[in-house]
């Protein structure tokens, strides 16, 4: 069973999805949450399963939305593998510090929805990656600690419009905020062994064709450091997104490069999390 945010029949829902791929509402159980964002941030997620368990579908007809569309925080980790160094070629040693960016909730969609494509620029690409959901509040965790913050975890196509990247010396954030150019979800799984993401292999197809492939071990900042490094500045709270890096294989690094184009299908997939897939539309203006 999963954790997701739905909506059917004009209405939003947050609830449980199960192993059949139907949804259970809980909104009405649990009326004092109005997101599946307030009940991770209150520490209610186990409450949320425990109602759940045994309780019959609410529907079996709904789209996935962004799996917590009101997430207040989502910190992105940037070139985080070590073939994706290697693809800037510029000759660099691994870095002694972890790149970080923001990202806002209005840049995602949800499973099964298109990511949208600018007029502005057509660079939109895609970067599958792990992202974890914090549950307990920490400041300076140590890392042999990390794991034990972590409440869930989630998929994400990281999309970013490539040229919007480059438009500033030192930061990337206006290339990685477009509306709804990257996606989230479709679910929360349940974080309850380490093996979860020390064992997890990421993968993302375009078109049915393997572009990512990569062992979540084989990162250069470790997620355990990822929070122990993030947590370091700023305390981190339940219902904090870190979205925890690519692998080698985005579209910008094949030549010529392989933007994402209305039609595309991108399928990003980890053992034991699921699979997130999305399309490409044109932004109608």
């Amino acid at each position: 069973m999963k954790l997701a945010t739905f909506s059917a029949e004009g209405e939003i829902f947050f609830g449980a999805i199960t192993d059949a791929g139907d949804a259970i509402a809980l909104n009405a159980d649990f009326p004092h949450y109005a997101t599946l964002y307030e009940a991770i941030a209150d520490g209610a997620m186990t409450d949320l399963f425990a109602v759940a368990e045994g309780r019959a579908a609410t529907h079996s007809t709904f789209a996935y939305e962004m799996v917590m569309p009101d997430a207040r925080r989502i910190l992105c980790v940037g070139v985080n593998f070590p073939d994706r160094n290697a693809e800037y070629k510029d000759g660099s040693a691994q870095p002694k510090y972890m790149s970080l960016f923001p990202r806002f909730a209005s840049g995602f969609t949800g499973h099964n929805r298109p990511l949208i494509r600018p007029p502005e620029n057509h660079t939109l690409d895609y970067e599958g990656e792990v992202a974890i959901v914090i549950g307990k509040t920490g400041r300076r965790i140590a890392a042999e600690e990390a794991y034990d913050h972590i409440a869930a975890l989630t998929l994400c196509n990281e999309g970013t419009i490539r040229d919007w990247v480059r438009h500033a010396k030192f930061n990337v954030t206006q290339g990685k905020n477009w509306d709804r150019s990257g996606a989230i979800g479709p679910w929360l799984v349940p974080f309850t062994d380490a093996a979860q993401l020390d064992d997890a292999r990421i993968q993302t197809h375009v078109n049915g064709e393997l572009r990512q492939d990569d062992t979540l071990n084989r990162m250069m900042f470790p997620i355990r450091e990822e929070i122990a490094y993030i947590s370091t500045f700023m305390t981190l709270q339940p219902g904090d997104v870190i979205v925890t890096g690519t692998p080698t294989g985005a579209g910008a690094r094949f030549d010529p490069p392989k933007y994402l184009v209305p039609g595309d299908v991108v399928e990003v997939s980890v053992n034991g999390i699921g699979t997130l897939s999305n399309t490409i539309e044109d932004e109608v203006v």
